[in-house]
Order: structure tokens, then sequence, then C-alpha cells
């Protein structure tokens, strides 16, 4: 009886628990449920104030952005007007500028967009000097945009100065030091070869005296930093080259290249535009780098310890020191008759003060860099702006081409047997010579220079100062894109790729002669 009971009541409480426990579980499901429901609601509900800021009235995000800048914009614009008064208005100087500048932005920006797959991203540059020679060469634009040659010269000149700072700031001792046979050989020799080849081309192909034809030379002998140094600094974060120091020595050489050429230009151009004989000239050209050299000296020392290091805010205060006593150092001495020693000073004092700023010295780059990439439009969009379609000659852009392809051959040539006793294999020498070929900033600069010197002093020599300009416009057409393209193409390719991490690259076991 009693267990009968037992049995029964836990039958019950068994029975019971069974019944249960579906309910707790529909019960959870519910709950469950209810709190998915509600968070999706919350959810929902705080996305939907979000919806609402997004198209709400007045506008946010960046539609708001975009009119505030834009007003601001245009209000900065009325207060030069209320300034300058017509110079901002269509036909007026800083109309023009403002044209040209936002163009050749525009110009870079959209070829960057241009993305071919397996093919190394052309500089932004190349847009920008199309840009304004699409400027320029458009009926209806050109009709409205004029810069004065004056404003036109002296921006040009400030962007070659903020170049040689960089240039100056970019040599490493270290790398000079143990670098220095084959550096010296690739900066020096394939500059000046390339310069008397292209004089003599030039002479019997263009009809160029002499002396125009060595002008020629110098501006195609540099190399251009502008493209060169990004695409090697690619190739060095990637591994190749890394364990012969590849991309360090053709970094370093770059500036040196710049140094040869603008200073031989320099010479070339006061002798093109001076009455006195060919040996003053030669002698003068020598003070003025004497001069320059030992002016940059001291004012690099002084800014060694001026500000000090216990100052705020110290690369700031460099570099603004360096801008305005380079800026200074390269107009003043083209106001007072010293034309070489403008560029000379500028690379002795970046590079003497970068002594002993030891890693301080990247931060000044910064800001260098910085104020690059406001004077790299204004450069291009100008000397794009410089060549006119309408005085071109027939024959003219033939014989240009023709002119810089054969000089061209014979610096890859030269450059090639240069490097045949530098301890390279074949495929490097090959990469190294191709490697020398791009063109861009400074022909940006000189290019235009010695057109600008002929309007104001000569104006009987015009002709030739144009088919100059017109060279370095089609120099850096040709020779910019291409190589990029052979550097970024060729350098996976043939160049030796080690982990940048594991292999550390003493710059002293180079057997590098």
């Amino acid at each position: 009886m009693y267990t009968t009971e037992s049995q029964n009541e836990h039958l019950e409480d068994k029975n019971t628990s069974s019944s249960t426990t579906p309910q707790i579980l529909k019960d959870s499901s519910i709950s469950e449920h209810e709190e998915t429901k509600e968070t999706v609601l919350s959810q929902t509900e705080e996305t939907k104030p979000q919806m609402e800021k997004t198209y709400s009235c007045p506008p946010q995000g960046k539609l708001n952005k975009l009119i505030t800048n834009g007003v601001a914009f245009f209000m900065a614009w009325c207060v030069v007007w209320s300034f300058s008064g017509p110079e901002v208005l269509p036909g007026g100087n800083l109309f023009g500028l403002l044209i040209i500048f936002y163009s050749a932005i525009i110009g870079g920006k959209l070829l960057e967009l241009i993305r071919i797959p397996s093919v190394p991203q052309l500089p932004p540059l190349l847009g920008m000097l199309l840009a304004g020679f699409t400027v320029r060469n458009v009926p209806f634009l050109s009709n409205y945009i004029h810069v004065n040659n004056t404003w036109s010269s002296t921006l040009r000149t400030t962007a070659l100065t903020v170049i040689l700072i960089q240039a100056g700031l970019g040599l490493d001792p270290q790398a000079l030091r143990h670098l220095k046979s084959v550096c010296l050989k690739l900066a020096i020799g394939p500059c000046l070869m390339e310069a008397c080849s292209t004089a003599v081309v030039s002479h019997f192909l263009m009809n160029f005296p002499w002396q125009w034809g060595f002008l020629l030379g110098f501006v195609l002998g540099a190399v251009s930093p502008a493209v060169v140094v990004p695409s090697m600094l690619l190739l060095q974060e990637n591994g190749y080259g890394i364990n012969k120091g590849i991309p360090t020595l053709l970094i370093a050489a770059s500036s040196l290249d710049d140094i040869i050429a603008i200073t031989g230009f320099n010479t070339c151009l006061s002798i093109v535009f001076s009455s006195g004989g060919i040996l003053n000239n030669v002698l003068a050209s020598f003070r003025d780098v004497l001069i320059g050299a030992l002016a940059g000296a001291v004012l690099g020392i002084f800014v060694q310890y001026f500000p000090s290091g216990d100052q705020t805010k110290l690369p700031l205060k460099r570099a603004f020191l360096i801008l305005s006593m380079c800026v200074t150092a390269v107009l003043g001495s083209h106001h007072i008759g010293l034309h070489a020693a403008g560029g000379l000073c500028t690379l002795a004092l970046t590079f003497v003060a970068g002594i002993n700023w030891s890693t301080e010295k990247v931060k000044v780059q910064r800001i260098i860099k910085t104020t690059w990439y406001i004077f790299q439009p204004l450069l291009f969009g100008l000397v794009g702006s410089e060549v006119s379609v309408a005085s071109l000659q027939s024959n003219a852009i033939g014989i240009c081409v023709a002119t810089v392809s054969l000089a061209l051959l014979v610096r890859i040539s030269f450059t090639f047997l240069l490097m045949c006793f530098a301890g390279f294999s074949f495929k490097e020498k090959i990469f190294i010579a191709l490697s020398w070929m791009p063109k861009a900033t400074v022909q940006a600069v000189l290019g235009p220079l010695a057109l600008e010197t002929a309007r104001s002093s000569a104006p009987h020599l015009e002709p030739y100062s144009k088919d100059v300009m017109t060279v370095a416009f089609l120099a850096i057409l040709i020779t910019a894109p291409n190589g990029a393209l052979i550097i970024g193409i060729l350098g996976p390719k043939v160049l030796t790729r080690h982990d940048p991490n594991k292999v550390d690259v003493e710059l002293t076991k180079l057997e590098l002669h």
C-alpha cells in the first residue's frame, strides 16, 4: 500500500517535472525572442535618428563640410579681392595662379585614379604638367588666364629652392662616405656625358650655337628625384636590391646629379647672356660657387645651434629658418648678379645643418615636404602653361624628340659602362642604367628660366630659349612616365629580394669601387 502510493507520487512528480520542462523552454524562447525584438527595435531607433540627421535640414556630415569649405574659399577670395581689386578677376595674375594651381591638383588626382593592373602608378606631376598645357592651349580659357612673367619666374625659382633644400637634407653622410666612389661616378659621369652629347646633337640637328647646346645639355642632364626617390623607397621597403644598397645608391646620387646639372646650367647661362669673354665668365662662375659654398657652410653651422635643443617646436623653427635663408639666398643672388651662388649656398646650408640634427632631421624634412606639396602644382602647372601649340613649328616636335632620344641613348649606355666596374651583376647594371633616365623637377625649373632671362635682357635670343623650353617639356613627358614604369616593372624582376627585417644593410661591407 505504502509502496504503491509512493510510486504514484513519484510518477506524479515525474509527470509534473516533464510537463513543466517544455513550458520553461517555451518561456525562455519567448523571452529570448522578445529580447531580440527589443534589440532590433533599439538598433532601429538608434539608426533612425542618424538617418534623419544625414538627410536633415540644415545638412550634416560631408555635405556640410563641402558647403563650409566652399563658402570659406569664396570669402577668402572676397577678402583678397577687397585688397587687390582686379588681380583676382579673370585676366588678373592671382586669378590665373588660382586656376593653374587647382587645375594642376585636379590633373594630378585624375592621373592617380588611373590604375592599370600589374602596372606601377604614374607620377602625379605628369597630370599637373598636362593640366597647365591644357589651360594654355584651350582657346576660351587662355583668353582669361594670364600670369605675369615676373610672378611666374619667382614662383618657379622658389620651387627650385625647395627642391635644393630637399636634396641637401636628403644627402646621407654615412652613405656618401661608404659609397663615395660609385656615387660620384653615377652622379657626375652620366650628367656630363649627356650634356656633351646634347650639345653636339643640338648643334648639328637644331642649329644651336655651342654655348646654347651646352646650356640645353645641362637642362637635360639632371635626373628627377621626384620620380627616382619614391620608386626606390618602394623597392627598398619590399626588400629589392637592399643587399647591395642599390636604392640607397640611386637616392644619394640623384641629389648630387642635380647639383652638377644646376651648377653647369648657371655657368652656361652666365656665358650665354653675358657680353664678356668665356674665360671671364667661367672664372666668375667659380667665384659664385666658392662664395655660395662658404656662405652656406657658415649659415649651416649657425642653424645647427640656433635654435637650441631646449626650445619648443624645434623642427618648425628650423624649417622656417632654412626656408627663409635659402629663398633669400637664391632670389637675392639673382638680384646682385651672383647667379650660381644661391643654389650652392642652399645645398651647403642644408647639408651642414642636417649633420648635427641626427633623428630630428626627419621632422624638418616632413615640414619641407609639406611645402613642396604647395609648390609642385604651381611649378608643373606654370611650366605646362608656357608651351603653346600655336607657336610651335611643324618640324620642331620631331627634332626635339630626336634630340632627347639620342642624348638619352648616350646617357644610358655610358651609365651601363660606368657600372661595369662597380661590382654589380649584368641585370643590376641594366636596371641602374635605365633607372637613371627620368626627368621632371629640374627640367621644369631650368627650362623656363632661360626663356625668362631672354625676355628680360636679350629678346633676340628668345627663339633659342623657346626651343630649350620645348625640349624640357617633351623630356618630362617622355621620360617621367616611362622611367617610373621601368623602375616599377623591371625592379622586382631583375633585383634580388631579401627580407628587410632580416637583412641589415651595412654599407661598410659593400665592395663597390
